[in-house]
């Protein structure tokens, strides 16, 4: 299974073989964004692929197209966006109340393995 060091290795990988004819566009882009880019794996694994994931928002706004389309002519901007804000309350309630999205409980610290500072990530081997 994929973890941060696994990430960071191929991090490397990729800038060691793009940095000899693309050094500031591949080594110092891929330098500067790397925390934001494994920023996924701080979390607990059953979480990872929803984190990484953008399907539940995709869904999430081609159930508005769909919703919207059936009314077809809106009479003024603010029936729409009842309607907009509607679906919005609708599936909140839903990510809070219907089935479990994440298990919160497996984001609780655990005082034994929990970090007091801040690892640095350096690509440069």
């Amino acid at each position: 299974m994929p973890d941060r060091e696994w990430a960071l290795e191929a991090a490397r990988g990729v800038v060691e073989r793009w940095s000899a004819s693309h050094p500031a566009a591949v080594a110092a882009w891929i330098q500067e964004g790397i925390e934001d880019s494994l920023a996924c794996f701080s979390f607990p694994e059953p979480h990872r692929r929803r984190i990484r994931s953008t399907n539940g928002l995709e869904r999430f706004n081609q159930e508005l197209k769909r919703r919207t389309r059936v009314v077809r002519i809106f009479p003024n901007r603010e029936a729409c966006l009842r309607l907009i804000t509607a679906m919005c309350v609708e599936q909140s309630e839903e990510w809070l109340s219907g089935r479990k999205y994440f298990d919160v409980e497996l984001l609780e610290v655990n005082p034994a393995t929990a970090s007091t500072s801040r690892e640095e990530v350096s690509l440069a081997a």
